[in-house]
């Protein structure tokens, strides 16, 4: 097929992991692939999210790519869990190994995506950095745009007067941040605050912490990792990869199969203290029904507030750090001497669940009639999750529908793979499927494999279209409803459900459990694409 200049087989939208192994992938079925991405660079969240602390809370072996033996084996990490930089040189690494770059165009924002059904092609609104734009078409479109890749800054009365710079932790700026001598106010104590707040607190005079919502912590026992350690892993990479898809997270480890109320209370309490010094997200499934029972649930809630109540000094602070809501229901963090970090004299906590914040002047943030004068504010207050990135492209499909129409109230998918009326588009993580309940490189992995092979069929088999049927895409919304509705995700408010997005529909986003979606979507594959139509 003749291709002019900017029309391609495939437009990948993103160059993070998922883009960049698409990139691969798609290459391999000799398709012509342009990656159009934001940032200067590959790698992601992992380009933007440099603030101090940042690193992944999957272990750095397994939150890595396993369809090259060659690259596992080469590949070294320093830490049990990689910082955000020894993470980027990975993906960059990736990007020139398999001589990826020449095929991506960097510092492209993908303003709109429209499907052109007299072409039976997908065109493309793209802006460079000099604001020039230009249209790209191509027969398939996947979005790769990340779960959470769009930060979510929050409107405070009267925010231009603050005289000091204001940082989001999602888009930090590159040369970094010098926090020396000065009063630092960080807002917000989900994941990214909570990596934050014990490095800045080493460095600020004085670190105020406001605090809407405490967070279940567990400790990372992070380490330096061993030749012998790093041996034995990839000596044994193929076992653990299969581990990890019969767990429910898609992290290897051998799971524990008693009920946490059918132990004594000492076996609970041993199972618990073992776990918390393994570390890690795994702590969650401690026992296998947490997530399912209240009673076994709370077991694990006056685990953790044991914990903190023995670590933090001052009581107050301490009962202030403590959740009142069900352990994991919102995203579990891990850290390294958070809760330590609040017996410094430099570090204040403010609770703010109550009167919030009332705005900023020009010394600091005001709540009701007081201000805390700060030099510098540090926003970490997350993204808009799983679904912002695909609602800020202007995306339509058949007839000129919007998708932010269509997802009005709330997201509707099948699979997280594909939506109704939007031909040839798929999403990568998409809502609907285990996405960021599930280590993302293994889900990322399934779902670009998956793609690829839907592409490959249609084109053997003379197709020219697939898409989504709407009844398949209604049933697999209500299916996702059902699985959830089995778990107590539902019992607290969570960026899960885009409670933490003013406006934002209220639904849960993601699927809970990797097997079980693995073998769903492994059996409409087998019953010829059941759910999905093709077109000549």
């Amino acid at each position: 097929m003749n291709m002019s200049k900017n029309r391609f087989d495939a437009v990948v939208v993103g160059a993070g992991f998922a883009g960049m192994y698409l990139l691969i992938r798609l290459r391999e079925l000799g398709l012509s692939v342009r990656v159009l991405e934001k940032g200067l660079d590959v790698g992601g969240t992992w380009y933007w999210n440099r603030y101090p602390g940042a690193r992944c809370d999957i272990e750095s072996f397994q939150y890595s790519y396993s369809f090259s033996d060659e690259l596992q084996q080469e590949w070294d990490w320093s830490e049990r869990y990689a910082t955000q930089p020894e993470i980027l040189r990975y993906a960059r690494h990736v990007a020139d190994r398999f001589d990826l770059r020449r095929h991506i165009q960097f510092s492209m924002t993908v303003m709109a995506a429209r499907y052109e059904e007299s072409e039976r092609c997908w065109q493309l609104d793209v802006v460079d950095a000099d604001g020039s734009h230009t249209t790209v078409e191509s027969n398939w479109c996947v979005m790769a745009t990340g779960c959470l890749s769009v930060p979510n800054v929050p409107s405070f009365p009267n925010a231009d007067a603050f005289a000091g710079p204001i940082y989001h932790t999602g888009d930090w700026p590159r040369s970094g941040v010098d926090f020396s001598d000065q009063r630092v106010a960080v807002i917000g104590t989900g994941s990214s605050g909570i990596q934050s707040i014990p490095l800045i607190a080493e460095q600020a005079k004085h670190l105020t912490v406001f605090q809407r919502t405490p967070n279940f912590i567990v400790p990372a026992q992070n380490r330096m990792l061993d030749s012998e350690e790093k041996q034995w892993v990839k000596s044994r990479y193929e076992e653990l990869r299969a581990l990890a898809k019969t767990t429910r997270n898609g992290i290897a480890f051998e799971a524990e199969t008693r009920s946490a109320l059918s132990v004594s209370a000492q076996e609970r309490e041993t199972q618990y203290e073992s776990q918390w010094k393994q570390g890690g997200l795994p702590f969650a499934l401690s026992f296998p029904d947490l997530l399912r029972d209240p009673e076994a649930n709370s077991t694990a809630a006056e685990f953790v507030a044991k914990k903190i109540e023995l670590t933090v000094h001052d009581q107050d602070t301490a009962r202030l750090l403590t959740p009142d809501y069900t352990f994991a229901c919102k995203r579990l963090c891990v850290d390294t001497g958070y809760y330590e970090t609040f017996n410094r004299d430099n570090v204040e906590l403010v609770d703010i669940i109550e009167s919030g914040i009332t705005g900023l002047d020009a010394e600091g943030i005001v709540i009701g009639n007081k201000t805390y004068a700060v030099d510098a504010i540090v926003l970490a207050t997350g993204f808009d999750a799983i679904t912002g990135a695909l609602k800020r492209i202007d995306i339509r499909g058949r007839n000129g529908l919007s998708l932010s129409e269509k997802w009005r109230h709330g997201p509707v998918s099948y699979l997280g793979l594909m939506i109704a009326e939007f031909p040839n588009l798929f999403t990568v993580t998409g809502p609907g499927s285990p996405s960021v309940l599930s280590n993302m490189l293994g889900s990322i992995e399934f779902h670009v494999d998956w793609i690829t092979n839907c592409i490959e069929f249609t084109q053997s088999n003379a197709y020219g279209s697939v898409e989504a049927i709407s009844a398949a895409e209604t049933s697999w919304v209500k299916e996702v409803s059902g699985v959830v509705d089995r778990t107590l995700y539902r019992t607290c408010q969570s960026w899960y459900l885009g409670s933490n997005i003013p406006g934002k529909p209220r639904v849960f986003m993601p699927y809970p459990g990797v097997p079980d979606y693995i073998d769903r979507c492994n059996q409409i594959v087998s019953e010829n694409y059941k759910g999905f139509s093709f077109g000549r």
